[in-house]
């Protein structure tokens, strides 16, 4: 059974920093291509990072050069260390990957940026 495990949310003012946590479990977890999304009251869900296997990186442009993503395969998780938070910023974050044909999301963990 494939699980996702964010942690590390919570609240942070503005210009503050943060870094989530997924744990992975049920999967083979150092081929698969992992992301982080957020989804923010009243909008859709929105892609931020994504890591492949090999380590290659990718970012959208809201969020480069201020987030980063990582994994450590010998632990199974995917991090994303997020600087210079702004307001605007506050969501629910998810970790995500897609493994067997199927999607998989994590609950979710919620950051909450003041002003």
């Amino acid at each position: 059974q494939v699980q996702l495990v964010e942690s590390g949310g919570g609240l942070v003012q503005a210009g503050g920093s943060l870094r989530l946590s997924c744990a992975a479990s049920g999967i083979i977890f150092s081929i698969n291509a992992m992301r982080w999304y957020r989804q923010a009251p009243g909008k859709q869900r929105e892609w931020l990072a994504g890591i492949t296997s090999g380590h290659n990186t990718n970012y959208a442009n809201s969020v480069k050069g201020r987030f980063t993503i990582s994994r450590d395969n010998a632990k199974n998780t995917v991090d994303l260390q997020m600087n210079s938070l702004k307001p605007e910023d506050t969501a629910v974050y998810y970790c995500y990957t897609f493994t067997g044909g199927n999607n998989y999301w994590g609950q979710g963990t919620q950051v909450t940026v003041s002003t």
